[in-house]
């Protein structure tokens, strides 16, 4: 498959990074000569440097005959140019553009613009998909990630585990007997900084952070299972009003159990357009960083903050004031991968990195055949792949055991029919099953092998 992808940016360079590790023939294009240089070393791609949406350059990165272009720079109107070029004069069959600007994406979501006249087949937007993540940290507040698999059947949850967590020091085996109706299967332990799929013998322990599949219906008991108690959010602070801040504001606002909001916002414009658009959130101008605007704020005595300003150092120090003024607990926006290390250190609950959440977007919309959806894992260590059997499939007909699955893959739940079953040793895998599917990077080509779905691009 011949891939261009527009921008080397974080997400254009992690995306090339997927896509040349599936042995696609891809190429780079940026202004920056550097960022190709480094995209050019470290990864199996070609480069060009370059303006994206300027017919030459795409000519030279071989726009004539490629099957996909993604256009992710920093400028929405670059990614919208690019895509129109790739349609009208090299027609390039599929187009992705990451879109930031709420002007351009509210009237593509109202259907403002006509599909033929804007020739994009997917649009991205980072601010949308990062408010969805903030969202679903609030709802899992004891967690660090989460998402939802199998129509929100699934939930995959990470959980950092304490010292009092009860299941500790206990081979996961046993805690399957102890906890027989749970629908729980740790899929993957990080110990150390090394992300590992754990086998039935292994133990976890305390600074261990886990990702653990579970029903809907056992999210709460399986949080308490690993020490985290189920926790209500009421009063929730956001400290930035920019897209982000403003997304989740309203998702909360339309919400049915009247949760009590509150934005603090320096900027003085921005805060007072947030205050017009919304309806029942408080909105307070000033420094998120302010001791005693956080005071003001309540946030001594929230539930939950969320630092989302577009500045990393904003929001970890505003998220360590928060934490130490009493808050229930931090959500931080980190851009800078970097930067995750320090996040237990400073007693910081959960980070959103929107590169991840970009990334897993744009992967579960290049893929399909039988891939119904693909989640990234911390800094693309692993993927959960959501996908359906066939009946050419390696594994169709086959029970859980006898499945030569490698080391660092587990099946974390099967949906037969209308039912979603926890796997067993002795369970057939059938033509039509959903399986889903955690996976370590490197073992990511050996699931589609045996899912028989190359995980073909449109």
């Amino acid at each position: 498959m011949k891939i261009i992808i527009c921008g080397a940016g974080q997400v254009g360079w992690q995306i090339a990074r997927h896509l040349s590790g599936e042995q696609n023939d891809v190429t780079v294009i940026d202004t920056s000569g550097e960022l190709v240089r480094r995209a050019t070393e470290a990864l199996d791609v070609q480069g060009i440097t370059g303006f994206a949406s300027h017919p030459d350059v795409l000519d030279r990165a071989g726009a004539r005959d490629a099957d996909l272009i993604i256009a992710a720079t920093h400028s929405d109107e670059v990614n919208m140019v690019t895509c129109q070029v790739a349609h009208s004069v090299f027609q390039i069959p599929r187009k992705i553009a990451r879109l930031r600007s709420s002007a351009y994406l509210d009237a593509i979501y109202s259907d403002l613009y006509r599909t033929d006249h804007l020739p994009i087949d997917v649009v991205i937007s980072p601010e949308r998909e990062v408010a969805k993540a903030a969202l679903q940290r609030l709802a899992a507040p004891s967690t660090f990630d989460a998402e939802t698999f199998l129509n929100g059947e699934i939930h995959l949850l990470g959980i950092l585990l304490e010292d009092d967590c009860p299941a500790l020091n206990t081979p996961l085996r046993q805690l399957n007997e102890i906890f027989s109706s749970l629908s729980a299967i740790v899929a993957g332990v990080r110990r150390e900084g090394r992300l590992f799929a754990p086998e039935a013998g292994d133990q976890l322990f305390a600074g261990d952070q886990i990702y653990v599949f579970t029903r809907a219906s056992d999210a709460g008991r399986t949080l308490e299972v690993f020490g985290k108690p189920a926790e209500k959010q009421e009063r929730v602070v956001i400290i930035g009003a920019g897209n982000v801040g403003l997304a989740v504001a309203r998702e909360l606002e339309a919400r049915p159990d009247r949760i009590r909001a509150k934005i603090i916002e320096r900027d003085r414009g921005r805060a007072e357009q947030a205050a017009d658009s919304l309806e029942r959130t408080i909105v307070l101008n000033g420094d998120g960083l302010s001791a005693e605007l956080l005071e003001e704020a309540a946030v001594p005595r929230a539930d939950a903050v969320l630092a989302i300003t577009d500045d990393d150092k904003t929001n970890i120090l505003a998220s360590v004031r928060a934490k130490q003024a009493g808050a229930g607990m931090v959500i931080t926006l980190i851009n800078d991968p970097t930067l995750v290390p320090l996040m237990g250190a400073l007693d910081i609950d959960a980070y959103i990195n929107p590169r991840a959440t970009t990334v897993s977007t744009i992967l579960r919309h290049i893929r399909h055949g039988r891939v119904r959806d693909i989640y990234s894992i911390g800094d693309a260590e692993a993927e959960v792949i959501e996908a359906q059997v066939l009946s050419t499939s390696p594994i169709s007909g086959r029970a859980v055991r006898d499945i030569d699955f490698p080391e660092g893959v587990l099946i974390g739940a099967v949906k037969k029919g209308q039912d979603v079953l926890k796997p067993q040793p002795q369970m057939r895998i059938d033509e039509g099953d959903i399986v889903l599917i955690f996976a370590l990077a490197k073992d990511v080509p050996e699931v589609e092998r045996l899912l028989q779905v190359s995980i073909d691009f449109f």
